[in-house]
Formats: C-alpha cells, sequence, structure tokens
C-alpha cells in the first residue's frame, strides 16, 4: 500500500483524532506515513511531536514537511523512548498491519501516559452483510483490497479490542464509535457500535498512569 492510498483512507478520522490531543503536548505517532496528521497534530495543536515510520520515502516526504521523524519498525519496539516519556502515543489504522498487536501496544502504555488507537471494525455490518450473501471476503472504504494483496494481518472488532483491554488490565478512558469518520452514539453501545461503526477510536491508559 501506498503512503499516498494510506493517507487518502485515513485522512476522515483525522478531525478526531486532533480533538483528543491537549495542546502543547508530547506526541510519538507510530505509522505516521507521510505526516498528515502530525502535522495537523504541530499546526493546530502546537504538539511537540515525533513520527516512527517505516518506509522510507515516507520519512523523505514528512522531513520535506518539517517533522521530525525516525525511520523504524514498531513491531521491534520502541526500547529508544523511555517510561511515560510522552504525553501521547498514537496508532491511528495501523492495528491491524502490524505483526505484533499486543507487543506493542504494551510499548505505547509503557512509553505514553496515554494511548490513542483506531482500527476498522471488521463487524461493521455491510462487512457482515458480504460474508453472509457473497460468501467472499468483504471490501468497504475501509478495508478496499483483496484477499491475496491486502496489508491488513490482524483484522479485529469492537468488541474483540474491548475484551482484549479487560484481559490484560488496560483502562479505557474513552470509548468512540465512527462512522465516515463521524461520531455515532450507539443506542445499545456493546452491541449496536459492533453493527453500526466503521471504525473504533480508543484512548488508553496504564492503571497506574490514569
Amino acid at each position: 500500500m501506498t503512503p499516498a492510498l494510506r493517507n487518502k483512507l485515513l485522512s476522515s478520522d483525522h478531525d478526531q483524532v486532533v480533538s483528543l490531543v491537549t495542546p502543547g503536548a508530547s506526541v510519538l505517532d507510530l505509522g505516521c506515513g507521510s505526516g498528515d496528521l502530525l502535522n495537523r497534530l504541530v499546526v493546530e495543536r502546537n504538539v511537540r511531536g515525533m513520527g516512527v515510520e517505516i518506509s522510507e520515502d515516507a520519512v523523505v516526504e514528512c522531513i520535506h514537511k518539517g517533522l521530525s521523524v525516525f525511520q523504524g519498525n514498531i513491531d521491534e519496539g520502541l526500547a529508544d523512548y523511555g517510561d511515560a516519556s510522552y504525553d501521547y502515543v498514537i496508532l491511528n489504522q495501523t492495528l491491524q498491519i502490524i505483526r505484533r498487536p499486543a507487543f506493542v501496544l504494551d510499548e505505547m502504555l509503557r512509553v505514553g501516559k496515554k494511548a490513542i488507537i483506531s482500527f476498522p471494525n471488521f463487524a461493521h455490518w455491510p462487512i457482515r452483510m458480504q460474508l453472509l450473501l457473497n460468501g467472499r471476503m468483504p471490501r468497504t472504504r475501509k478495508l478496499p483490497f483483496e484477499w491475496h494483496d491486502t496489508p491488513n494481518i490482524h483484522l479485529v472488532t469492537i468488541q474483540d479490542f474491548v475484551r482484549f483491554c479487560q484481559k490484560r488490565k488496560i483502562q479505557i478512558l474513552e470509548q468512540i464509535c465512527l462512522c465516515r469518520g463521524h461520531r455515532i452514539k450507539p443506542v445499545l453501545p456493546g452491541v449496536s457500535a459492533n453493527w453500526f461503526a466503521d471504525e473504533g477510536l480508543f484512548v488508553l491508559a496504564r492503571r497506574d498512569h490514569a
């Protein structure tokens, strides 16, 4: 997946992520792509921001925008960053792409006082209907790839992620359900969120940080 295509897919939820960050905070943006979100945070929230990105071409784009970015593989961890050294660590629409999501999330919660994480919800109703009616791997605006060329290797639902946090005793400070980049208010948060949200957005903290 090219950085340009990835940024196009992510742009709709940037407003929501930006709104969650306190002005003047320190931010580490993991899998920052060509830096569109990080740049907005710097400009609109006056954050002290650093990005981590594996793509050399995307890193060059970030540098051209005047952003501080380190080329690295977040699946290898964040050993260069100290405990609670950032106010926020962000993983935006990248959870489903990385190979070691549980490890990366642990590292985010070690390095960040808070973690902001978003991902496409694989239980969104159009996905369910495509599977039911067509019997084929679904394609949606958030998951536009064919099964054989997708970068997504750990698809997850909102309910899966909530249960994951509960089992690992991760505190969910805020859970936001999104559809096409806009917040929705499900009548039954646990059930209908999983049906009607195409994306889950969470603010997390370790219990000793909250």
